[in-house]
Order: structure tokens, then C-alpha cells, then sequence
């Protein structure tokens, strides 16, 4: 039998529940450039132009968006050396550092079951297109 975990443990806080503000973190957090930005900045500091590079496919405006909201969560420090031009520097916060592993660990798993769930796909539009034929 499960147990219900003392929620005291999280603050009180319940992401079942539909006003808990933990649903937002779970939201931000289930974006693909979220994940991959986490773990592109796992090993260390970046600048923006190796993240995009490490990045493929992902947009300018699409990685500033995720840097600036990785910043304001307190994942991310951005640093600016003043230069010409001004060069600017990305990092995981410790609080981002933590959230870095459990990032890698779901990239990892996707990876390594990416053709499980393409069978699991394959085989359940099968049965759906089974299902619509006339008889």
C-alpha cells in the first residue's frame, strides 16, 4: 500500500493540488530547452554562442528566452566582462547544479528508450487504424 508523504518535508506544497504554485516549476521545467540548456551548462560555463552551437535547432530568441527564464528561476548566472564587445558568460547556480543531474538522468533515459517508445507508437496507431476500417 502507498503512503502519502509528509508534505511538511516540500513546505506544504502539493502539485496535485490545482493552485499549488509547484505546478509552475513542473511547467517551466518540462520544456526540451530547459532540459537541454541545464545540461549543456552542466560541465561549466558557456558563452551564448556555444550554447546555440551545442544547442541544434534551437533559435536565437528561443535561447535568449530560456537564458533570461533560467536566470530569474536562480538556474543560471549570467556574468558580463566588460569588453568590446561586452562578453558575457553563462552558469549553472548551485540550485541549478542540482536540478542538472535529474535533467541528465531524463535526457539519458529518453535516449536510451527513444525506440521503445517509437514501437509503443508505431503499434498503437496500428491498432487505432485497425479500429477505424470499415468492417
Amino acid at each position: 500500500m502507498d503512503t502519502i508523504p509528509d508534505l511538511r518535508s516540500y513546505g506544504g506544497a502539493d502539485a496535485y493540488l490545482r493552485n499549488c504554485n509547484s505546478r509552475a516549476v513542473l511547467d517551466f521545467l518540462s520544456s526540451k530547452w530547459v532540459c537541454l540548456t541545464v545540461g549543456a551548462l552542466r560541465p561549466g560555463t558557456k558563452r551564448f554562442g556555444e550554447l546555440r552551437r551545442r544547442l541544434d535547432g534551437i533559435t536565437q530568441k528561443m535561447l535568449t528566452r530560456t537564458l533570461r527564464d533560467l536566470e530569474r528561476n536562480g538556474l543560471v548566472h549570467r556574468a558580463v566582462y566588460p569588453s568590446v564587445p561586452p562578453r558575457v558568460e553563462y552558469s549553472l547556480t548551485e540550485l541549478g547544479q542540482n536540478l542538472a543531474g535529474l535533467m541528465d538522468a531524463i535526457r539519458a533515459w529518453s535516449e536510451t528508450h527513444m525506440t521503445d517508445i517509437q514501437a509503443a507508437q508505431a503499434s498503437y496507431d496500428e491498432r487505432a487504424t485497425q479500429e477505424l476500417k470499415p468492417v
